[in-house]
């Protein structure tokens, strides 16, 4: 099938950019990291509760900062400082949004995400923010009603934006009612995770379950939200919602370097109209090819309707395909890459 050797092309220039171990892993945390909250007597208390701000960066930064923090000893056995914990990919995830301006207010209405504004706000009318919000208040409150973070399911309380509230949980007991399915998803990766014989791999299949979960059960309430943003910026979130499909099917290690690694190859900013890869001329050749490849496979995705990724999925339950898949990326990314672009285009 064409689409696999395209696949494991574009992924390959995603995920494996260097892999390069850094001399401090600190400096591969997402902005603000050091400065956001990393306990929960952090946040201020009213009524026995912890009140967090997710529509402010670092409020949201410093749950996934609580979160890693308080699993980090689960992943001890698998390597030193953390840096397998395979939750990485949430927070990182989010701080490439902040800094590429993904998290500001797209119909410009306001000053909410400017830097001649107020920059740390959230747009709770960004289409990427409102995802981020589930993939940060589900785990974040599972991890509550699991007992991994050391406080009770009802001393934790997220704020809700400043419209549009029916759409957003605000605790483990609302987050529980309105996303059941998602909620026990994590809740079973964490069970898994308490679990001392539980496996990097099992880990990884409990955890793109309870990714992919998200994103179907919350993704449709906010379609309207591409209405503010440019024609490249839309189909980029269109696309990007369907390559991360495909990315779960191998389950990839969401660790704090690989992750990492990956956001160099990500749009630095917003896309605005002109924009088409591979031409985006402050893009680098590496950027604009992962830019055509993501949006070749939500081409391939639409057209197959969908075939292409249970073909794909079916692949991976094979014994060992994905360790291949993987490796296969590290070696294309480490022959193949300064010609990628004459091989993708042809």
């Amino acid at each position: 099938m064409a689409f696999l050797p395209l696949w494991v092309f574009v992924l390959a220039g995603c995920f494996s950019v260097s892999l390069a171990e850094a001399s401090n892993l600190s400096d591969l945390y997402p902005p603000l990291w050091e400065e956001s909250p990393s306990q929960f007597s952090d946040y201020r208390v009213e009524n026995g509760k912890h009140i967090i701000n997710p529509w402010v960066y670092p409020d949201r930064i410093g749950a996934y900062r609580i979160l890693l923090n308080k699993t980090a000893s689960y992943f001890e056995k698998f390597a030193p400082e953390n840096e397998l914990n395979l939750l990485w990919g949430l927070p990182l995830q989010h701080g490439w949004q902040y800094s590429s301006g993904r998290l500001a207010d797209p119909s410009q209405s306001t000053d909410c995400g400017y830097e001649s504004g107020d920059h740390l706000c959230i747009s709770v009318d960004s289409w990427w923010a409102d995802l981020n919000y589930f993939l940060c208040a589900l785990p974040f409150l599972a991890a509550v009603d699991s007992g991994i973070m050391g406080i009770s399911s009802d001393q934790v309380l997220l704020l809700p934006p400043p419209k549009d509230q029916k759409k957003f949980c605000l605790s483990v007991a609302t987050c529980q009612s309105s996303f059941p399915k998602a909620m026990k998803k994590w809740k079973d990766f964490y069970q898994h995770l308490k679990v001392a014989s539980s496996s990097f791999e099992d880990l990884l299949e409990y955890l793109w379950a309870a990714h992919t979960a998200t994103l179907e059960n919350t993704y449709k309430s906010f379609e309207d939200r591409f209405k503010y943003y440019s024609k490249p910026e839309a189909n980029f979130g269109r696309s990007w919602l369907v390559n991360v499909k495909y990315i779960a099917a191998i389950e990839f290690p969401t660790t704090l370097i690989r992750t990492h690694d990956f956001q160099k190859v990500l749009p630095q900013r917003m896309l605005v109209d002109g924009d088409t890869a591979p031409f985006i001329s402050d893009f680098t050749e590496l950027q604009n090819m992962v830019l055509l490849g993501i949006k070749l496979i939500y081409e391939v995705d639409k057209y197959t309707g969908s075939l292409s990724l249970t073909i794909m999925e079916t692949l991976m339950k094979t014994p060992g395909a994905k360790m291949v898949v993987l490796k296969l990326m590290d070696k294309i990314l480490e022959k193949a890459t300064p010609n990628f672009l004459e091989i993708i285009t042809n």
